[in-house]
């Protein structure tokens, strides 16, 4: 680092320009992690790095206010924010605006955690007292501050998770579900936004509270299920999917499961597997086969070692019977009652299961999709 300030002493413009940037993020890096440094080394160090790569300015001042809200002085951080989102240089250009707009947004943040604190107290209140009334002006001089803040960036095409969860919130709390409503839609839904799987499970968990129609909580999961079809929340897409009169929905709703089990994060959720276990019986109870060979045409090759080895088949019992339980039924209906897995579970001597299990074996018997050999 000592060396490298040497640059600033170049004859190459381009390289004294550049300069600045990566002695701010190295020196910032050995101060964050200098057994000897302190938060008032740091804010020095800061500051001088400010001035002199005024070009760097807003970016600094950001990362200083996160060092400072990291360090848990979080009044710092909101001075410096202040200092920040009223900096100019020159004309204003669409990046120092940007900048700008998330200087604001933190900021909104930090006021966002005071008025958390200011709302805890306040249900803590009666509300007959006077001092109820009182705490409620204050909440709601900070949610105006606070919305004042996050709504110029929230507007912006981006990724604004933790800003846009935070001014809904507030907008709830205060009644305004329609404002809730357009923003979450707006970022959920809106083209100049990126793809973001938190957008519709934030729409979605809002709709849910509003208790809204079942076709509205639908056409949210079926585009979270498009982005991310490992998602926890496509159990309740499968469920909700079942509930429905549409045949379409139905044959989704099996098309979810496989998807969902389709992952190495998936394999030891007993919920899918118990979700699969039932809806396969019942599909093929039915009598629409084809709708369970269209999903196990593409899984046929390698679901077996994915999933229904005979090491699995020990591991499952051995960790979670319960599991191995409806892992043998869904792989008994698949591939048959000859299968290792399905085997081995059925073998096994359990005096919670030994019921179950000799359903499981009138099941596989009645439903698998394997024909016996004749």
């Amino acid at each position: 680092m000592h060396s490298y300030l040497q640059i600033l002493e170049d004859f190459d413009s381009n390289q004294r320009q550049t300069a600045p940037e990566i002695i701010w993020k190295l020196g910032s890096e050995i101060l964050f992690y200098h057994p000897k440094s302190s938060v008032e080394t740091f804010n020095t160090f800061a500051d001088q790095m400010k001035n002199i790569g005024v070009l760097n300015y807003l970016k600094i001042s950001l990362q200083h206010a996160l060092y400072l809200i990291h360090c848990g002085k979080l009044e710092e951080a909101s001075r410096n924010l202040s200092q920040a989102e009223t900096w100019r240089y020159g004309e204003k250009s669409s990046s120092q605006e940007m900048l700008i707009n998330l200087a604001q947004a933190y900021k909104g943040l930090l006021e966002y955690f005071s008025w958390s604190k200011k709302k805890m107290e306040l249900s803590k209140l009666d509300k007959d007292d006077y001092a109820y009334s009182t705490e409620a002006r204050n909440i709601f001089s900070h949610s105006w501050k606070t919305s004042v803040n996050f709504s110029a960036l929230i507007k912006t095409p981006g990724v604004w998770d933790p800003f846009v969860k935070s001014y809904v919130e507030m907008l709830e709390f205060y009644g305004d579900r329609d404002g809730a409503r357009k923003v979450l839609t707006s970022y959920a839904y809106d083209e100049k936004f990126p793809s973001n799987p938190n957008a519709h499970i934030y729409l979605y968990n809002f709709l849910k509270r509003e208790k809204a129609p079942r076709a509205k909580l639908l056409s949210v999961l079926k585009i979270l299920y498009q982005i991310v079809p490992s998602h926890k929340l496509m159990l309740e897409f499968h469920m909700l999917l079942r509930k429905s009169e549409k045949e379409e929905h139905h044959k989704l709703g099996l098309e979810v499961l496989f998807g969902l089990l389709d992952f190495a994060g998936c394999t030891k959720n007993i919920t899918a597997w118990k979700y699969l276990a039932s809806y396969l019986r019942q599909i093929l109870m039915e009598n629409r086969v084809a709708w369970v060979q269209e999903e196990w045409k593409s899984r046929r090759n390698w679901w077996p070692a994915f999933h229904f080895s005979y090491f699995w088949a020990k591991s499952d019992w051995k960790e979670d019977k319960d599991l191995a339980y409806e892992k043998a039924l869904v792989a008994g209906m698949l591939l048959g009652k000859g299968y290792r897995y399905f085997r081995y579970i059925l073998k096994q001597d359990h005096h919670d299961l030994r019921k179950k299990i000799k359903q499981m074996k009138k099941s596989v018997k009645k439903y698998s999709i394997v024909k016996p050999a004749v």
